[in-house]
């Protein structure tokens, strides 16, 4: 491999020849040799974003050269457009303000708008990675704006549209089921009957909080940090590019992101990560107990509940032929179990600000963009290629609410709790149904027994 030579403030370092990263990067890949694992494509054209719109501002404000400037606005686009991804080699676990993340970004726009003016890359003439990439910023109030940036966007542009397209599935199969009577159960013991229909509209309305609690977090996560520069004080940065800044941001993505009210609590602190993690492990929680429901309804198919069919996938199998699982419903699981660990990680990396500056800032975006990531990934699965092809077992629904105990619930208005005890307790012994046992017993007409035990259900909650 052939190499170049790269200054900086503390000395000589040999870069690949090839690449646009520079010293800074290179000292951090040779000091972070710990996991594999890189920043996602959404952190970091986001990141590429925030530098683009500071230098464009930096420049209307005549801060900066206007002959680099064009040249810098041009290289960030590039990596926007995801042509250097392969530049930011930095290990996402190094130091916990990311500012080895974000020298990788500056030593690439600068070297990518060295090789446009000059035909050569790399160096810090005429471009700079600090004092011009990097005019007005501070790692300690970029990357918790880049935070927020690329959390927001992959919420707005992938997660929520997910979820969306899962809760219309099932209040559709909420209303396709209305009308099919089952047996409830509780306790894992058979209940009182209602509906396949109110069962999923009870599913589809879990769906319908969980979007409405990670829209709830949106406000949060519009404040940028943008601004505070090392340590919120704003130190070095012009006092109209933080907002200038924020409001080209703001047009670029669509979204409304603004200045933080308070500079000092968005460096010092990640309380808007830790709560968009809050409500993406509420979210996870809730797609397991559907899943698992799902997973138990369709059990079987033969000798378990068998009450819906799930769409058959793969086979299920290496040594049993015919064999097909619930593999969706089962990443779904995963998935939630991932986000719940996740969440672990991001809790005790909002524990880790201390005095002016949060100090696990990559851990956190890197497990808050997955938990963002996989979730939509999997909820779209779940909906496209599990949900919306169930169908209902009739014959099953019906036969298990015959043979439940829990029928003779129906009769205790009209013959009291003890004797409906008794009823079940004979039913048990015998293994005559609720039905048999009172109509042996003529404990009431059979025209108003039947009416009893046959009685029309509630009707069942319709979702929009």
């Amino acid at each position: 491999m052939k190499y170049r030579e790269e200054k900086d403030s503390m000395g000589s370092v040999q870069v690949p020849a090839d690449a646009y990263y520079g010293s800074q990067t290179q000292r951090a890949v040779e000091n972070f040799p710990i996991s594999g694992l890189h920043f996602p494509s959404e952190f970091i054209h986001a990141l590429a974003l925030v530098k683009k719109c500071a230098v464009r501002i930096n420049d209307t404000l005549g801060l900066l050269d206007t002959r680099l400037a064009p040249a810098v606005a041009h290289a960030a686009q590039d990596v926007m457009d995801g042509r250097f991804d392969d530049q930011f080699v930095v290990d996402v676990f190094q130091t916990g303000s990311g500012t080895s993340s974000n020298m990788n970004m500056n030593e690439v726009v600068a070297s990518r708008a060295n090789e446009i003016l000059t035909g050569t890359k790399g160096g810090r003439s005429p471009v700079h990675p600090n004092d011009h990439v990097n005019m007005g910023q501070s790692s300690n109030d970029i990357i918790p704006s880049v935070i927020h940036i690329a959390a927001l966007a992959l919420i707005k542009s992938r997660l929520i549209p997910s979820l969306e397209s899962l809760k219309i599935v099932l209040a559709e199969k909420a209303n396709e089921f209305k009308d099919i009577q089952k047996l409830g159960r509780t306790h894992l013991q058979d209940a009182v009957p209602l509906t396949l229909g109110q069962e999923f509209s009870g599913y589809a309305r879990q769906i319908e909080l969980g979007i409405e609690r990670i829209r709830a977090v949106e406000p949060r996560l519009a404040e940028l940090a943008l601004g505070g520069t090392a340590v919120g004080s704003g130190l070095n940065a012009h006092p109209d590019f933080a907002k200038r800044v924020i409001a080209l941001i703001s047009e670029q993505t669509g979204l409304p992101f603004c200045e933080a009210v308070n500079h000092f609590e968005a460096q010092a602190a990640q309380d808007a990560a830790v709560e968009t993690s809050g409500a993406l492990k509420t979210l996870a929680v809730g797609l397991v107990k559907i899943a698992n429901d799902i997973r138990w309804l369709a059990s079987g198919p033969r000798s378990g509940i068998g009450e819906i069919t799930i769409p058959p996938l793969q086979p299920g199998s290496s040594i049993m032929p015919g064999k097909v699982n619930p593999v969706i419903p089962e990443a779904v699981i995963q998935v939630a179990a991932q986000v719940v660990g996740n969440d672990a990680t991001i809790t005790m990396g909002g524990q880790a600000g201390n005095f002016e500056l949060n100090v696990m800032l990559p851990v956190i975006v890197y497990n808050l963009l997955q938990s963002i990531s996989i979730l939509a990934a999997v909820t779209q699965a779940f909906s496209d290629k599990c949900i919306a092809g169930i169908s209902a077992n009739r014959e099953a629904c019906a036969a298990y609410i015959e043979k439940s105990l829990a029928l003779v619930t129906g009769l205790v208005p009209k013959i009291g709790y003890d004797q409906a005890a008794a009823i079940a307790k004979k039913a048990y012994e015998t293994g005559k149904t609720i039905r048999q046992v009172a109509m042996e017993e003529s404990i009431l007409p059979e025209n108003e027994l039947n009416d009893l035990l046959d009685g029309k259900l509630g009707a069942s909650p319709q979702l929009e």
